[in-house]
């Protein structure tokens, strides 16, 4: 491990947020030039190498942009932001821990995996209902008791005591976080409707819909012992009864000016909206309440919620899949001591772009510095490409539609198998393994493969196989997913209705339930892939989940199909199904097609194994028979690289030191230490070289018992020797 420190950083081709920098922009021309100095390498990976998720959020800052249509009167969003639209117009929202989707979303993955259950088994709607209003404002009612907490303690003190400045900091950060609350309209209306639920229902709870009105009284007991309930007299019986103070005054007030100061055109309703969210007193409620202005109000509201947060959805969800993506690639590196921690390099530009013709240069620039350098700190081993077009044919085309059906639609930002083979045809000498996931949907899930089978996968790949790059190739399958289509609706609310006298109460008709759908999350098989074999690499990984291992060795000839290997080496994701069918797994088995990972029940040693597991980890270069392991490719990649580094880029007389019977040669070395899961040569592994002296070729053999790999590479001669022409 002194000579190449890692064997894990990672390529993710697809585009985070066109608003930052992309490696393109960034490795800027390179006409003339073979390779990108040291300060420009430092600038790419300081804007677009991560080392967690929470570095990913923080350099990348994923974001949705929304705006007004004063034409139709909804809400508009885009991934892009939109041109010709004034910027205070505009709304950005982030995607990151804070957002209530992506929340509840990584949410459920925690709970998911804490439960071990399948999906047919997991309450998805507990975890959903994190993103009706009902529970953001729960959430907000968090903040807010640790608002007036800390307010307190700050009015508390003097003005010169050091702690006082403590509680300001303290009181400016939870400021903020209340802020983006309040800082947009769309963000208001959950609150607006559970504050229009709050003053119309008093009192109502959801134990009783609707009925009188709501009176305030105080238990007491008459002359005669006789308990009694007396109506207590108020200004407005509408207003909530509590007692005002001096430190809620001050809140109030604080509020107040803040909503001013973020808002150039302030609404009175929003900005008392805001202090009764986080100020609930007596004080803030000063008008009587409208009761059918109040009802009307929160109907319009719920409505407009419904449809801003389905159209948000629609527009969110591919990018949210690649966000949930980045967040399981690096949820495979369990470890409590971090060795070779996996690093993602994030190109922040589509595919289609990066391969264009002008394009292309600059990224085989890139990788020159990376590959084909003996520096080995930057070398990219993996990459990532997502959302691959599978292009399934629905059958005959109908006459005529009789009932209300799936409408197929064109899923946008998918990568086309043209601009997949042309990436493989030119990143091919970099010796680059690439795990791509077909687009997400149900047609690529445990579900469809468990009924269908992978023929259709197979199918698809065809295109890829016979190159020179197909064994760098690494189709995965099947998809993980998150939220099931037929389980992810959830109820936002029920509309409001008021009768002839008055009486406010939420609806019992059916068709007054707000009801959306997320219409299912799913996260491409390929980020998980490419994260488990990143995890593996690691010494330290292996050392937590095996005995025999040696921290000399990276994890290249770690053969997961193996033994027991894949159920030490599970992944991060719980099992989804109850497994495949023989008949299913006779069919993976006849060729080995593919990374394919495993939902079967499985034990080891009396523990039961409740993630998925990898089942065959194949690329596309076949034998004739079955496809290869790619662990083959990594060792072969792996032994090219130390030869060169070895050999002072390949010069005669070095290279047959590195093959020499001394035992203190490169391949003495591998020879005798055999023993261990992740040694580089194994029992049945044999390693020899010949060299053809009249071209200058260094022919070498990497035998895994009984099949042999082979990596040519061009010898340097020294000045005055002949090279055959």
């Amino acid at each position: 491990m002194e000579t190449i420190t890692q064997t894990n950083r990672t390529l993710l081709f697809a585009e985070i947020n066109p608003e930052r920098n992309n490696i393109l922009t960034l490795i800027g021309d390179v006409r003339g030039k073979n390779s990108l100095d040291d300060d420009k390498m430092k600038e790419i990976n300081q804007e677009l190498l991560v080392s967690s998720f929470e570095e990913f959020l923080e350099k990348l800052c994923p974001v949705v942009y929304s705006y007004c249509d004063a034409n139709t009167g909804e809400m508009k969003y885009s991934l892009v932001r939109p041109e010709n639209i004034p910027d205070n117009c505009i709304t950005e929202i982030p995607l990151n821990e804070n957002n209530d989707l992506l929340n509840m979303l990584i949410t459920l993955l925690e709970a998911k995996s804490a439960q071990g259950v399948a999906n047919v088994d997991f309450t998805f709607s507990n975890v959903l209902d994190m993103i009706s209003p009902k529970k953001i404002m729960e959430d907000i009612r968090q903040v807010r008791r640790e608002i007036q907490y800390t307010y307190e303690k700050y009015v508390q003190l003097d003005d010169e005591d050091p702690k006082k400045l403590d509680f300001g900091d303290r009181l400016n950060e939870q400021f903020e976080q209340a802020s983006h609350n309040y800082n947009h309209v769309l963000a208001m209306l959950p609150l607006a409707i559970e504050d229009a639920k709050t003053r119309l229902l008093l009192g109502d709870r959801e134990t009783k819909q609707g009925g009188q009105e709501f009176k305030a009284g105080l238990l007491s007991m008459g002359e005669d012992g006789e308990l009694k309930i007396l109506e207590m007299k108020q200004e407005e019986n509408t207003q909530l009864a509590v007692v005002d103070d001096r430190i809620n005054t001050g809140l109030i007030e604080a509020f107040r000016e803040d909503y001013d100061a973020l808002n150039d055109m302030p609404s009175d309703y929003v900005r008392d909206l805001v202090v009764r969210t986080f100020c609930p007193l007596g004080s803030t409620m000063e008008s009587r309440v409208d009761r059918e202005a109040e009802v009307r109000n929160y109907n319009q509201y719920l409505e407009f919620y419904k449809k801003s947060k389905d159209d948000f959805v629609k527009a969110v969800k591919p990018l949210i899949e690649k966000i949930l993506g980045v967040k399981i690639f690096f949820d495979q590196y369990q470890v409590k001591e971090k060795g070779m921690q996996p690093k993602l390099l994030i190109t922040n530009i589509s595919l289609d772009m990066m391969v264009k013709a002008s394009n292309l240069p600059r990224l085989l620039t890139y990788l020159n510095t990376t590959n084909d350098k003996n520096e080995f700190e930057n070398t990219v081993w993996f990459a990532i490409v997502p959302d691959v077009e599978l292009n399934q044919s629905g059958g005959g085309k109908l006459q005529r539609v009789r009932f209300a059906g799936n409408q197929r639609q064109e899923k946008g930002g998918t990568n086309t198998m043209e601009n997949l083979s042309l990436l493989m045809n030119a990143i091919q000498p970099y010796r680059i393994t690439t795990f791509f996931s077909f687009q997400t949907g149900e047609e690529t899930t445990f579900n469809y493969i468990a009924t269908e089978g992978i023929g259709i996968f197979k199918e698809k790949c065809t295109p890829l196989m016979k190159k020179e790059y197909s064994e760098f190739v690494v189709p995965c399958i099947p998809n993980a997913t998150i939220i099931p289509k037929d389980k992810s609706g959830l109820i936002l609310d029920k509309k409001m209705v008021m009768d002839e006298e008055g009486n406010v109460s939420l609806s019992s008709e059916k068709e007054d339930i707000m009801k959306m759908w997320l219409e299912g999350i799913y996260v491409g098989a390929a980020y998980e892939a490419a994260g488990i074999t990143a995890a593996w690499q690691c010494p330290e990984y292996l050392k937590e989940r095996f005995n025999n291992i040696s921290k000399e060795y990276p994890g290249v000839r770690f053969d997961v199909e193996a033994d027991d290997n894949a159920l030490l080496a599970a992944t991060s994701m719980t099992k989804e199904i109850s497994g495949f069918t023989n008949a299913i797994k006779n069919s993976i088995n006849h060729t080995g097609f593919g990374f394919v990972f495993s939902s079967d029940n499985a034990q080891h040693k009396g523990k039961e194994i409740k993630n998925i597991t990898v089942y065959k980890a194949r690329n596309l270069l076949s034998n004739g028979t079955e496809f290869e392991p790619i662990y083959k490719t990594l060792v072969v990649t792996y032994i090219e690289r130390m030869l060169r580094f070895y050999s002072g880029d390949f010069k005669q007389d070095k290279i047959l030191k590195f093959f020499s019977s001394n035992p203190n040669s490169q391949k003495s070395r591998w020879d005798a230490d055999r023993q261990h899961i992740n040694s580089i040569l194994q029992d049945g592994d044999e390693l020899d070289y010949t060299i053809d002296e009249k071209y200058g070729i260094c022919n070498v053999m990497v035998t895994f018992a009984n099949t042999t790999r082979n990596l040519k590479v061009q010898l340097t001669r020294k000045a005055g020797e002949k090279t055959g022409a």
